[in-house]
């Protein structure tokens, strides 16, 4: 669990993720990401560096009508010391019986999000974290590209205006073959998704794409995730590169000299305004 702290306290540090007094929700599907993610936050709680709450959330889809048993997570969080709700939908028998969609996906996660930003309300919290990690990151930037044709990703961190709710992501660092190690070691027990597609989707078949490329071409994610960085695509530039407009010309466009690294000079900027929207 170390190694995922330090990812943890680099995302919170870079894209400015806690504040004091934060309320903040965890969404728990019972996995391996979301449940590490849980634990990470609050060992991160216990270094007293931010004075937050966590409350944990998972919402059931009730997937071919029949209710999760999701009383290992109910334990795991009382073994830690966090509040705990567990939210019983019909998710699964909208999409999969009375929608009967050929993709899925799409519909049921956004009522999921739906759901969970609603409840996250419910229950008091500004802020709701998912377990999203960096080959997450990666393989949506890729599925953006290829599948849409356009260059984008979800943000580390965005603010719901209509829900007056804040997303924020403290995995965006963290490599999932990391997370699988830390599950391994200090979660209990996992609860097995009872989703009909569960591995067969678009999403796993870019998993396979990009472990074919790395076979291929060593680093090809690093060098991927570098390039969205370097682009602030979508903020995930964050604190450390600041793109600076007024030096986009041919003599330095496309080169390292287009992103301001330094650390005084990002301060500066910052105390003058200019990046006053940098992590939202």
């Amino acid at each position: 669990m170390q190694k995922i702290l330090g990812y943890l306290r680099r995302a919170v540090q870079e894209f400015d993720l806690i504040q004091n007094g934060d309320r903040i929700a965890v969404g728990i599907s019972g996995g391996k990401d979301s449940l590490v993610l849980l634990k990470a936050l609050r060992d991160f709680q216990r270094f007293g560096l931010y004075d937050y709450s966590l409350v944990g959330i998972t919402l059931d889809p009730q997937f071919e009508g029949v209710q999760t048993d999701y009383s290992p997570v109910q334990q795991f969080c009382d073994e830690i010391g966090v509040e705990y709700h567990l939210i019983r939908t019909h998710i699964g028998e909208i999409v999969f019986e009375h929608r009967r969609e050929t993709h899925p996906c799409s519909l049921c996660a956004k009522m999921r999000r739906g759901a969970l930003h609603d409840n996250a309300k419910a229950l008091g919290c500004n802020k709701l974290a998912l377990g999203h990690h960096n080959d997450d990151a990666i393989e949506t930037f890729l599925m953006n590209l290829f599948i849409e044709g356009r260059i984008g990703c979800y943000a580390p961190k965005s603010y719901l205006s209509r829900k007056d709710l804040t997303l924020i992501r403290p995995l965006s660092f963290a490599p999932e073959r990391d997370i699988i190690h830390a599950a391994k070691k200090d979660i209990p027990e996992i609860v097995k998704s009872r989703c009909p597609v569960d591995g067969h989707t678009s999403r796993e078949e870019m998993k396979n794409f990009i472990r074919a490329q790395e076979a291929e071409h060593s680093g090809f994610r690093t060098r991927v995730f570098g390039a969205m960085r370097r682009a602030n695509v979508d903020g995930w530039g964050g604190k450390t590169y600041v793109r600076d407009l007024s030096m986009d010309d041919p003599e330095t466009n496309g080169k390292p000299e287009r992103f301001h690294m330094l650390e005084a000079e990002i301060a500066r900027r910052l105390k003058e305004g200019q990046y006053a929207d940098i992590g939202n």
